[in-house]
């Protein structure tokens, strides 16, 4: 069963979106420079890769013996697992990585490796969360029914310590979406008619999902439990240790970008009706934070420029320093909000806090 469609109002303000991409489009063009990966980008890729695959064949190749640096391989493994999720699949599977198709699909594919399906990871955040970001009973990326994320989703008893137990589910993340997720995203798609733009049937890719994780869960777990000569209960450790640090890790830097206290979270009106135009509506549900530290922008993907890479997904996260200036600006002449938080602290402040008073507050309204 299809949902209600949504309509922003793409008459509220048209001028700020139409400056916005001109301004944004002038950058690139005056400069010559392409909105796609450049040497940073591929040698950011390079090191990710190898920070994930190389400690995997360096346990399999019996060149680690001691456990506790195996211990240490899969602490290695869920670095580079967080960072090809956060920069390498995303840019690729949004179209960004390359003018080339077949690249972007190369590098976006990757996601397989790290236990998801890319189809149904392009559906729900591609289609349903960048087009519906905050919006309730449409962007998956808040629909949760363990916590409460959003003021229009309905209080339960249990959310009240909601702000203490979600570094745990957050944890849980990856592992979820290995053991369950895909399988149900994929039935409900179906229903839904989403796989139909990706050029699949629910059996099809059913199939290609049980295939995936099949080979996902012989490489990364089957094989070191059989070659690895330590006690079984080690790797089990280490895989499980791997899943959680990553899925704790993606989790905290995206929802630092949209669930906090300053951001609007919406249910739409009448026939599906918005207040403001697209380009509005991310910037009231979107918030950058430690934009300042290259280091920090350089290792989480760029994803801390949420609003630019909201607003521009097709460009790569490379370019986002430079044309959050041009934004920023623009919102700012337009008198249009641009949330920002000058640390990561900070947004992670401003996050729990609005976790807990979602599971304390059930009277609590949007911002």
């Amino acid at each position: 069963m299809k949902k209600e469609i949504v309509r922003f109002n793409n008459s509220n303000n048209a001028e700020f979106i139409q400056a916005l991409r001109q301004n944004v489009n002038n950058y690139f063009k005056d400069n010559n420079i392409s909105k796609y990966g450049n040497l940073n980008m591929h040698l950011k890729t390079a090191f990710m890769i190898l920070l994930y695959f190389s400690p995997l064949v360096l346990m399999l190749s019996g060149a680690i013996e001691s456990i506790g640096m195996m211990y240490f391989m899969w602490f290695l493994m869920s670095l580079g697992m967080a960072g090809i999720g956060l920069s390498v699949m995303h840019d690729a599977n949004h179209g960004s990585y390359s003018n080339n198709r077949k690249v972007n699909a190369f590098f976006g594919f990757i996601v397989n490796f790290l236990g998801a399906y890319h189809t149904n990871w392009i559906i729900q955040h591609n289609v349903l969360h960048h087009s519906f970001t905050n919006i309730e009973g449409h962007d998956e990326d808040i629909t949760k029914p363990v916590m409460r994320f959003s003021p229009e989703q309905p209080h339960k008893k249990v959310f009240k310590y909601q702000a203490f137990y979600a570094p745990i589910f957050y944890g849980l993340l990856t592992i979820y979406w290995l053991l369950a997720k895909d399988i149900d995203q994929t039935i409900r798609y179906g229903k839904r008619g989403l796989l139909k733009g990706q050029k699949k049937t629910t059996k099809s890719a059913l199939a290609e999902v049980i295939f995936h994780k099949t080979w996902y869960v012989c490489l990364t777990l089957v094989l070191p439990l059989i070659i690895l000569d330590i006690p079984w209960g080690h790797v089990v450790i280490g895989f499980l240790a791997m899943q959680f640090i990553s899925g704790l890790i993606l989790a905290l830097i995206f929802q630092s970008a949209h669930v906090l206290e300053e951001t609007h979270f919406y249910t739409p009106g009448e026939n599906g009706s918005m207040e403001n135009n697209w380009a509005i509506h991310q910037l009231q549900t979107t918030a950058n934070f430690a934009t300042g530290s290259k280091v920090f922008t350089w290792l989480v993907g760029g994803l801390n420029h949420q609003i630019e890479h909201h607003l521009f997904p097709h460009v790569c996260h490379v370019h986002y320093g430079s044309i959050s200036k041009i934004i920023q600006k623009t919102a700012k002449d337009y008198s249009v909000p641009y949330h920002h938080h000058r640390t990561f602290y900070q947004a992670l402040k401003s996050h729990f806090t609005l976790l807990n008073d979602l599971g304390r507050n059930k009277d609590m309204v949007t911002a």
